[in-house]
């Protein structure tokens, strides 16, 4: 009889039940279990996983580190999806793989390289990838540099944090004096540029921004899945035009991604973005973890998810080819279930984790749903 395999995702996005979903769904009907950590209670994952815990606030990186490993001991992990504190996780990974748990994730030179938008530009430029022109900026006078330059090549000026992921901190430069206009409608990505000079100049610390010109749609996100050999297993790129998204395997989009992937050693599951300078895809964002998007790949016919388990287990599933691509889709919100009782929570029966202190069943009728995004054709 095969074993069941235990999963643990910690603090990951709300979309992963979806992730969660694939892996349960599994083609090789193999028994999944998944373990969740969150730091909200309200998190749709921990009432999407088998067993689940807050986890406690205010660790360092390296008490994190042996908090993971305690879970993964008393759990019985198996495979571990890292998305907090990923560096300092894969820093130990010969101490996980001791407790008999496969980190679903880069090693910790990949990881580093990433982590730091600047360095990453530098280091995808010299491999022969395309990236935007960019300045890294500290101060007001910086900025004020880098958005005249910006604006005298024709471009419209940006700015991101030089360590941040999801869109936080993403912010349009405008020459407009802040108006009603900016506050009527919808809140904007738009910031006047002396407001944001005002700002810098009353801060008591400097910031770390990348300051760079506002790319253009299409955004293509490219999923790959790559092995311990730095050979990508697979790549299918996602679209992003407006509300509108779609998939490509159009090679002007996989072949640079291929490359970042494959030069960088991006194992497992990466996310590697791209926009439009002009008329030509220059590099966006890399994402050394799995996208939230990533089971919209389903529509494809492949089930990533598992496929990337299976890699961190060992079992190589081989070069994989979507069977068809599908149609194109939009993204909608719906309800999932939240616990309506105190985590940490195990589920009841057989299966269940000995020795679990405070352990509770699953609830049968939550106390109400909250919403996470999924794809609709």
């Amino acid at each position: 009889m095969v074993s069941r395999v235990r999963v643990w995702l910690n603090r990951t996005y709300a979309e992963n039940v979806f992730f969660m979903d694939q892996l349960r769904r599994n083609p090789d009907d193999r028994a999944v279990e998944i373990h969740a950590t969150h730091g909200d209670p309200d998190s749709p994952v921990l009432a999407a996983a088998d067993t689940a815990e807050l986890e406690p606030e205010g660790l360092s990186p390296a008490a994190y580190v042996e908090y993971a490993l305690t879970q993964c001991e008393r759990r019985g992990i198996d495979v571990f999806v890292p998305r907090l504190h990923q560096a300092a996780v894969v820093a130990h990974r010969a101490e996980f793989e001791a407790a008999g748990t496969a980190l679903l994730a880069p090693p910790p030179q990949a990881v580093a390289v990433f982590e730091d938008k600047v360095v990453a530009y530098q280091a995808v430029k010299a491999i022969g990838v395309p990236v935007p022109p960019w300045w890294r900026v500290r101060d007001a006078d910086e900025l004020v540099l880098a958005v005249e330059e910006l604006e005298r090549l024709g471009y419209r000026a940006c700015f991101k944090p030089a360590a941040g992921a999801g869109g936080v901190g993403f912010r349009v430069i405008t020459r407009e004096p802040f108006s009603l206009a900016q506050l009527n409608g919808f809140p904007s990505p738009q910031v006047p540029l002396d407001l944001a000079l005002e700002a810098l100049r009353r801060a008591e610390e400097p910031v770390d921004w990348l300051v760079m010109p506002r790319l253009e749609q299409p955004e293509v996100s490219v999923d790959c899945l790559t092995g311990p050999d730095n050979h990508v297993r697979l790549a299918v790129g996602r679209t992003k035009n407006g509300r509108r998204r779609g998939f490509t395997l159009h090679e002007r989009w996989l072949e640079p991604a291929r490359r970042i992937a494959e030069g960088f050693g991006l194992h497992h599951l990466s996310n590697i973005q791209f926009r439009m300078l002009g008329d030509r895809p220059v590099l966006m964002d890399v994402n050394t973890r799995p996208a939230g998007g990533l089971h919209q790949l389903s529509l494809c016919g492949v089930n990533v998810p598992w496929a990337a388990v299976r890699l961190a287990l060992g079992d190589d599933p081989g070069e994989i080819a979507p069977p068809f691509l599908g149609h194109d889709y939009t993204v909608v919100s719906g309800p999932r279930p939240l616990l309506s009782v105190t985590v940490p929570r195990q589920r009841t029966g057989a299966s269940a984790v000995p020795g679990t202190l405070d352990a509770l069943p699953a609830p049968a009728a939550p106390a109400e749903p909250r919403t996470a995004s999924g794809a609709l054709p």
